[in-house]
């Protein structure tokens, strides 16, 4: 005891700081309500459940039933209780047959004022096919005012919903809402335009309250420009009577931000694509440390491995204590699920309907056209007997065959216009807008345009081309048919498209669409010899109204999971979208090398032009040369005439001195030189 008393020396329990835990412990302070509450044999059998965490006990509480009776009562609603995540992952492995009504997880014991008992929140869920998997579950609420009533809802929040015109929630507003109010770490999989958006918003406002000036609190983070301006604009209009700081990153604003800190503008929540925000994190241009909500739309996206370290970054640089993340999207594949589970904190997962399947309000078709050349066609059919009711999306995958179909529709008399990664930010901002407001009738896109985008009007989504993945086909088609509308959506696929339609036809059969019987027979094809006398015939009808009879000739492809992993990194080569006839292909490619030869001919004639001006040119500046040699030499030779001339007169006066000398006395001659030398000094 002694050595206790030293150890624990100097520290002391604060009392008033810890009250609330000191009552709970001190039988005096316990209400007769709450007594009563104990000693009911269904909150005990509900307490030990809480407490039991191996699921080991057999504790006969009240009634004497023990805890397989407990369990046994649970499946008769339709409730299957899993304690480990390996029940998890065995239902993840399942893929797309998933389609169990089971919910497997402990729900909080505490019950909601809509709900009765649990029985009543189980078959909620049921009938809203919400399913959730992990432990303490939060009750979902009914209706906005039962959410407004349990959590307290802020009056602004509730006022913006009603004029917003959200008068019902949506499934996965029901359960992701509560569960992000009380702090836990959520990864929902809800059906594309199922609200998400709105579910990790409204939380999210209403944790905040009001705008502080510290810095980020929430981050959300999306895959696309375009998708971050349309949460944008939807946290705008729900943050109406705050006056909240968003930003949305931008070259400009990050610009804003590279200044001083102490200068820097304090926002509250942060919209980033993942490179930008990274770039920002490594020039220092912004800190993460107060952030307390971070959003993942697209998440399956985002953990992938194209922005996988831009992501994992991002989560390195938000180091708040009690940071909550959230993961949200309409498909979340088993590997990308643990690959999430290893960063997140106990989290809870949600499914709305059936994993990897699409909204059962869109009426899904597959078309056969042949080859590449009978998709274009198919189109132009399609608009001839006005199966086209704008706006439509048509989606291709890859800018050139964007460019290309924009060519062969736009002399069609159709409204159209492309949307890619190559155009500027402006050209995209208008298109959008421009197919918002109804002025372009079909968009032609790339990926780009495949997540998270929400247009309501929508009427028509056309695969162009077959997408490469299960979850590219789930989210192109998720563009229409949204909150609750109608919506088509038609794929076309060619012989080289067949070894993965049957992945396509599991998605349609889960959401709901009729599938011909032939689709659901549908054998993989393993290998296919490339001899022709061993080429495999598939005879089946494409068609259900006229029940026409295609024949498939697969062509020798091994059909596997290298296969498939191969189609996502690189699509199938397909040839250019293109109807011109032969004919007129000669003839523009015949004219077109007459302008070429002509051009050249001109640009040889143009060279010979400049050579002979160059050479004439160098000619008169080569004479023009030789006449200044001339010149010079005439000068070089008069002057050595001049200076013989001068040698002679020179000698020849000293010889007239020398005999002078001779012939006259010397002092006479003296003087008569000095004479000739005064008269000539005089002459000069």
């Amino acid at each position: 005891m002694d050595l206790f008393r030293i150890l624990g020396g100097g520290a002391r329990f604060d009392r008033k700081r810890f009250r609330d835990d000191i009552e709970i412990f001190n039988p005096n302070s316990t209400t007769p309500k709450d007594a009563q509450a104990i000693n009911d044999p269904e909150v005990q059998a509900s307490l030990l459940n809480e407490i039991d965490f191996f699921k080991t006990t057999h504790t006969i509480v009240g009634t004497g039933k023990k805890k397989n009776g407990q369990k046994t009562e649970a499946k008769k609603h339709g409730v299957e209780q899993s304690t480990k995540d390996k029940n998890s992952d065995d239902i993840d492995k399942e893929g797309l047959s998933d389609n169990s009504d089971a919910e497997p997880a402990h729900t909080d014991s505490a019950t909601s004022s809509s709900f009765q008992n649990q029985e009543a929140v189980y078959a909620f869920r049921k009938s809203h096919r919400i399913r959730v998997y992990g432990t303490d579950v939060p009750n979902p609420f009914r209706t906005f005012d039962d959410l407004a009533s349990r959590y307290e809802l802020r009056p602004y929040l509730r006022r913006n919903l009603t004029e917003a015109g959200y008068d019902k929630p949506t499934s996965i507003q029901m359960q992701a809402v509560p569960i992000i109010l009380h702090g836990r770490d959520v990864m929902a999989c809800a059906p594309t335009g199922s609200g998400k958006t709105l579910a990790f918003i409204l939380p999210i406002l209403h944790d905040l309250n009001g705008p502080e000036k510290i810095g980020y609190r929430a981050l959300i983070i999306s895959p696309t420009r375009e998708l971050a301006q349309q949460i944008f604009h939807e946290i705008k209009k729900m943050s109406v009577g705050r006056k909240f700081k968003i930003c949305v990153l931008t070259k400009a604003t990050a610009a804003t931000q590279a200044q001083d800190p102490k200068l820097r503008q304090k926002f509250d929540i942060l919209i980033s694509t993942p490179l930008r925000l990274v770039h920002a994190l490594q020039q220092e241009e912004m800190e993460l440390d107060h952030v307390r909500h971070l959003v993942l739309d697209e998440a399956d996206k985002l953990l992938d491995l194209g922005f996988l370290s831009q992501t994992d970054e991002i989560f390195a640089a938000c180091t708040h204590p009690r940071l909550q993340k959230s993961l949200f999207s309409a498909t979340i594949p088993a590997g990308i699920e643990s690959l999430a589970s290893t960063a997140m904190r106990d989290p809870l997962r949600i499914v709305i309907g059936t994993r990897n399947a699409a909204t059962e309000t869109i009426t899904q078709q597959l078309v056969y056209v042949g080859g590449e050349e009978g998709k274009l066609i198919a189109v132009r059919q399609l608009v001839q007997r006005g199966g086209l009711k704008p706006p439509v999306l048509v989606f291709v995958q890859s800018i050139e065959r964007a460019k290309e179909l924009f060519h062969e529709l736009v002399y069609d008399g159709i409204n159209v216009d492309v949307i890619h990664s190559e155009r500027t930010k402006a050209q995209r901002d208008r298109v959008v807008e421009g197919f918002r407001a109804g002025r372009i009738w079909i968009l032609i896109a790339t990926e780009l345009m495949a997540r998270g985008l929400d247009f309501k009007g929508v009427n028509l989504v056309i695969n162009y081309d077959f997408p490469q993945t299960v979850q590219s086909y789930i989210h192109r088609v998720g563009r229409t048919g949204r909150a609750g509308r109608a919506g088509e959506a038609i794929t076309y696929f060619t012989r080289d498209d067949a070894q993965y339609l049957k992945s396509i036809v599991n998605v349609m059969k889960e959401s709901g669409c009729d599938v011909p019987d032939w689709m659901l027979t549908l054998k993989k094809p393993r290998w296919v010899s490339e001899n022709p006398s061993n080429i495999i015939l598939w005879s089946f009808f494409f068609d259900q109204g006229t029940h026409n009879l295609y024949l498939m000739l697969l062509r020798g492809t091994p059909h596997s999971k290298t296969a498939k992993k191969n189609l996502k990194q690189r699509p199938v080569e397909r040839g250019t979208i293109n109807t011109m006839s032969s004919y007129d292909k000669k003839k523009i490619a015949h004219k077109r090398d007459i302008i070429e030869n002509q051009k050249k001919r001109k640009a040889v004639a143009e060279d010979a032009e400049d050579a002979a001006r160059v050479t004439e040119a160098g000619t008169k500046k080569k004479k023009k040369a030789e006449a200044w040699l001339e010149e010079l030499k005439d000068r070089w030779e008069y002057n050595q005439m001049d200076l013989e001339r001068t040698r002679m007169r020179i000698t020849i006066s000293e010889g007239v001195i020398c005999l002078l000398a001779e012939l006259i006395p010397h002092d006479l001659f003296r003087l008569a030189l000095a004479h000739g030398y005064r008269n000539d000094r005089k002459d000069r």
